[in-house]
């Protein structure tokens, strides 16, 4: 890359993640994983519904564990895709639109309707932007401008086909659980908020990870 351009979008830069067996941190994650994954589904109060929640989020930890030898992901990276695991869990304990928290937010602020769900689409971008930013750049070597785009469209790709799965889980295949499930909240405009809320993340996500390496970098060159 061009100096000059070089100095807008730095090279990113992943510290190499360690290995299992020397790695006591992602040890812990597992552990607080499970923890919360059995004490949620023990508690949850609609069991079906947390089920379906969590059929992704036991997807995605079983690719994660899958690929751990082929692709380790930075400490970083595990801390932030962890995060937004709890936040997803805690929703599917209660379901999102009973969420307690959801609740407490709507009493304090004077909110139109439980607004959990709109965070934890928010935090798909915003936690998850940065994990995927280290798929482009470790695994396929995408460098530039593109590192930062990449994740920001993967995002927005993603939240859409989420909202898909959804329509199809809810009244395709568990119509019973579908309002449950999809906690639209008799909002018309749920899915396109969801999916801009998760947009709006990433991009945010980004700005923050450009700037700080941009200053990184200027900070280098002295």
């Amino acid at each position: 890359m061009a100096p000059r351009l070089h100095a807008f979008f730095p090279d990113p830069v992943f510290k190499a993640p360690n290995p299992f067996r020397q790695n006591p941190l992602l040890k812990a994650y597992i552990g607080i994983f499970i923890f919360f994954w059995v004490f949620t589904g023990a508690t949850a109060t609609d069991f079906v519904n947390w089920v379906l929640e969590n059929s992704l989020t036991v997807s995605a930890v079983v690719l994660l564990i899958y690929f751990y030898r082929k692709f380790p992901f930075s400490n970083v990276s595990y801390s932030l895709i962890l995060i937004f695991l709890l936040l997803h869990l805690y929703g599917s304990q209660n379901a999102y639109a009973k969420n307690p928290f959801g609740f407490w937010l709507q009493e304090q602020f004077h909110f139109s309707r439980n607004h959990y769900d709109r965070i934890v689409h928010f935090c798909f971008g915003f936690l998850l932007a940065y994990p995927m930013q280290e798929v482009l750049c470790r695994l396929f070597g995408v460098r530039s401008w593109l590192a930062y785009f990449f994740p920001v469209e993967y995002t927005l790709s993603l939240s859409a086909f989420y909202e898909i799965v959804e329509w199809l889980v809810a009244d395709v295949f568990f119509p019973k659980a579908g309002a449950a499930f999809i906690g639209a909240q008799g909002d018309f405009w749920d899915s396109q908020k969801d999916v801009f809320m998760a947009l709006l993340g990433a991009i945010i996500t980004m700005l923050l990870v450009l700037t700080w390496r941009k200053v990184t970098f200027r900070s280098g060159k002295r």
